[in-house]
């Protein structure tokens, strides 16, 4: 009789236990979002140097002395708080340079906020400045609503109060824009080639 109690006992421990446990194992995703703390970020890092590499080859290097990652809120993100300085190397070898002394970086959507003081200087030392920038990373492409200043190699410049562009400069659309540019002679405008 005692030993049927005790058989008792122990497969009702047991049935209590895998209820336990398969109970768990559903919410696992719950549980994860419990343990993480609901308010601030899942991660802070100092000093930061992040290569992205294709093939083997460092196409992008990010310095940052302090960044804040929100990856387990609802939209997110990571925040440099002090600032990005980031080299692009393109498939020519080429370097494209960018700073800001804030930045944002929206994971879903891989749209980056730069604020305060961007400045993109290209390989051929055209020089983009301005307050704010966003860079659609999906698409391709640059814009603000800020004011801007972009000087060429061959002393031309741009200055507008916004643009859209393609992020090798090629697709331009700007608004409220003063500019001085500089023709070779004999070398076709857009405008020519539309009148002929």
């Amino acid at each position: 009789m005692k030993d049927n109690a005790i058989h008792i006992i122990l497969r009702g421990v047991a049935a209590f236990a895998v209820t336990l446990f398969f109970a768990c194992a559903d919410n696992s995703e719950e549980l994860h979002r419990f343990n993480q703390r609901a308010e601030g970020p899942a991660a802070k890092g100092e000093g930061i140097v992040l290569r992205y590499t294709d093939s083997g080859m460092v196409k992008a290097t990010l310095r940052t002395p302090y960044m804040l990652d929100y990856s387990i809120s609802e939209f997110p993100y990571q925040e440099f708080p002090d600032g990005i300085d980031v080299t692009f190397v393109g498939d020519d070898k080429k370097e494209n340079h960018i700073t800001s002394k804030y930045a944002k970086l929206f994971k879903q959507t891989n749209l980056v906020d730069l604020r305060k003081n961007v400045v993109l200087i290209l390989s051929d030392s055209t020089t983009l400045k301005t307050s704010q920038l966003y860079w659609d990373q999906r698409n391709n492409w640059v814009f603000t609503n800020k004011a801007y200043t972009i000087n060429f190699p061959d002393g031309s410049f741009n200055n507008g109060q916004g643009f859209d562009s393609s992020e090798n400069f090629k697709n331009f659309l700007s608004s409220g824009n003063q500019s001085k540019m500089f023709i070779k002679e004999g070398q076709k405008t857009k405008r020519d080639s539309i009148n002929e």
